[in-house]
């Protein structure tokens, strides 16, 4: 240790602390492979790529955040360097930053055990909305153990370093000290130029290559590259051939182009019989998984209510989200658009007086409202419905006296129900018809609900679930009071699924959701087991009510959709795939493209030689829903 204190002379207090730190990023990849180790592929050769490509990234971040210290201990005068004052502030230094590596480590290992993935473009999302994270935190997590155990660490880290790895006397000259400065400001370009996301790519199953990355590194990468323009991105067609063929593919049985333009994709729907306008109250279940479900088989008897509830509607078994956000459930119930790389429409600019359900409703006369349990700031959401001609009711319009329970998230969802309820008997007593769609929070972190509604005690996981289901059986039962009952709609979907982790690049099993359509008096129970999407609610919902109207969604009614026809959607951040019937197509950055055959019950992928046909379909809905927004197109009707 003597000969390496002398060898980094005056640097040596940064070499030091570089050497913990990647020591600390190693042993953190050792863990997450731990934690994942029924999931990765754990041969010695996959090992060793995971740890030689993460140990690259490792230097690359350490060498780069250590500039700062760096420059400092340059520029330290020689006199004062081993003086009393120095030594205090560069252990303070030291003792500061090992505390921040030690908290992002914590910090990067709870991320890992939520998501399976190193800090990416949903940490930069939640970095933004601060109040709701530091909750979130502060509720779910032993802040109190961890910020004890943290600064315990850092001391014990600190001393050892301060001990053993400096070297406080120094001749190093000025200039010479300048010129190693100068010298190590061209790592950065170096790793600039040289380095980059897809390096961590270094095997076929996506948890080996999350391991091979570093938080910091996707965290910065993510924040660099959270909007995506598909054109430039991912495979494209002419749009001599994508707009026939995007009109092709949006073609119903029961409807017919307003004109031949063929850029305008404006359809006219046309059923037969009267049209039905009963109130619709659409229910978005925060991260309701088909898994947490009796009658998908879940033997935990979680969802007593939504399992009764499957006998009584006209229940949908084989729906897909489109990705893994509240914002994009949202974005496909509300516009019906496949997920478009990047961030959803809900949150992107220029996304006011779009097509959706609400614009349909409210042609009808309908009073659309947006009704959120939690801060409708977050995501953009209340400004992307008052933008759209919804009416939004969010926490802030609930009083104090009615919430008996809330977390960062939200209030608890029987208070948000509570308001539904109040809202339709004010529009019956108006003679008004309203569309309500309400997003719930309790089912999620940090899990807290009141407490005698259920037999599991807050917070519990699997107790989130029971709750928001006797909230919604509760609600149902209270709605049968009321005279508006028999004249509304209750439909009832997830957002998404509580967990999109995976061995596989889109673990399509993860996306699996339950649709329920509930109207005793208007629409007969019964079972559709055939494959559907997200952005398919909309046009479903309205075909069961009689309607025809002219449209612009992209999702099909699959109730009156020919067989074969039937195709979903489903992305994370980057990476958008594209599936029909067992066949799915992945689509990604630098025009690459993967194809697997899929197996629906098991999630399990078997490689499969190119399929031109399916390529060009995926592009055509992908390419064409991009430039439909992008180009102004999915702009209300006038």
């Amino acid at each position: 240790m003597r000969l390496n204190k002398q060898f980094f002379g005056r640097f040596s207090a940064a070499a030091a602390l570089g050497a913990v730190w990647f020591i600390i990023d190693m042993l953190l990849r050792g863990r997450l492979a731990m934690f994942s180790h029924n999931q990765i592929m754990a041969t010695p050769w996959e090992m060793i790529k995971v740890f030689t490509i993460g140990g690259i990234y490792d230097i690359a971040v350490i060498g780069q955040a250590l500039l700062p210290l760096l420059i400092f201990l340059a520029l330290v005068p020689r006199r004062f360097f081993a003086g009393a004052g120095n030594k205090v502030v560069v252990t303070g230094l030291i003792w500061l930053a090992t505390a921040i590596i030690l908290l992002l480590t914590v910090t990067e290992y709870y991320f890992w055990d939520e998501f399976q993935a190193r800090f990416n473009f949903i940490a930069v999302d939640y970095l933004v909305y601060t109040q709701e994270v530091a909750g979130m935190i502060s509720e779910g997590y032993p802040l109190k153990k961890l910020f004890i155990g943290i600064g315990l660490g850092a001391s014990i880290l600190t001393y050892i370093i301060r001990r053993k790895g400096i070297c406080w006397n120094t001749t190093l000259s000025f200039k010479r000290r300048l010129g190693i400065v100068a010298a190590t400001l061209l790592f950065p370009v170096i790793v600039f130029f040289s380095l980059s996301g897809n390096l961590k790519n270094v095997s076929s199953n996506i948890i080996n290559n999350e391991l091979a990355g570093n938080g910091i590194y996707e965290f910065l990468s993510a924040f660099r590259n959270n909007e995506l323009d598909y054109v430039r991105y991912y495979k494209t067609i002419s749009n001599d051939e994508l707009m026939p063929e995007l009109r092709q593919l949006l073609q119903e049985a029961n409807s017919q182009y307003e004109s031949n333009d063929p850029a305008d994709f404006t359809k006219i729907i046309t059923t037969a019989g009267p049209e039905k306008h009963p109130n619709i109250v659409f229910i978005t279940v925060e991260s309701l998984s088909s898994d947490y479900l009796g009658v998908f088989g879940n033997t935990k008897g979680l969802t007593p209510n939504l399992d009764k509830l499957a006998q009584e509607s006209l229940f949908f078994t084989n729906v897909y989200a489109t990705g893994t956000r509240t914002v994009r459930g949202l974005e496909a119930l509300t516009l019906s658009i496949p997920p478009t790389p990047g961030q959803s429409i809900v949150r992107r600019p220029d996304n006011d007086d779009l097509f959706t359900l609400g614009s349909v409703l409210n042609s009808r006369n309908y009073k659309s409202w947006f009704i959120y349990g939690g801060y409708g700031y977050f995501d953009n959401m209340n400004d992307f419905y008052q933008k759209n001609n919804y009416q939004v009711l969010d926490r802030t319009s609930i009083p104090k006296e009615k919430i008996m329970t809330e977390t960062i998230w939200g209030v608890a969802d029987e208070v948000i129900f509570g308001e539904a309820v109040e809202n339709l008997d004010q529009a019956y007593a108006k003679g008004e018809k309203v569309f309500q769609m309400i997003m719930t929070t309790s089912n999620h972190r940090p899990y807290i609900y009141p407490d005698g509604r259920i037999d599991k005690p807050s917070p519990n996981r699997d107790g989130a679930v029971k709750y928001t289901d006797w909230a919604i059986g509760n609600f149902l039962a209270e709605a049968k009071k009321h005279p508006w009952f028999n004249d509304t709609v209750f439909v009832i979907v997830a957002d998404h699924q509580a967990s999109s982790a995976g061995k596989t690049e889109v673990p399509i099993k993860k996306y699996h959701i339950p649709l329920f359509v509930y109207a005793p008096n208007l629409i007969a129970p019964g079972r559709v087991d055939r494959l559907m999407s997200q952005m398919d609610v909309a046009p479903t919902l309205l075909g069961l009510l009689n309607f025809s109207y002219t449209s612009k969604f992209m999702g099909y009614d699959i109730m009156k959709l020919p067989a074969g026809r039937e195709r979903i959607f489903i992305s994370t951040y980057q990476n958008i795939a594209y599936a029909k019937g067992d066949h799915l197509v992945i689509l990604k950055p630098k025009n690459q493209v993967s194809f697997y055959q899929i197996n629906y019950q098991t999630g399990e992928y078997q490689e499969q030689s190119p399929d031109p046909e399916l390529l060009k379909e995926a592009i055509t809905w992908y390419q064409g829903a991009s430039m439909l927004y992008k180009e102004g197109k999915y702009h209300s009707l006038p």
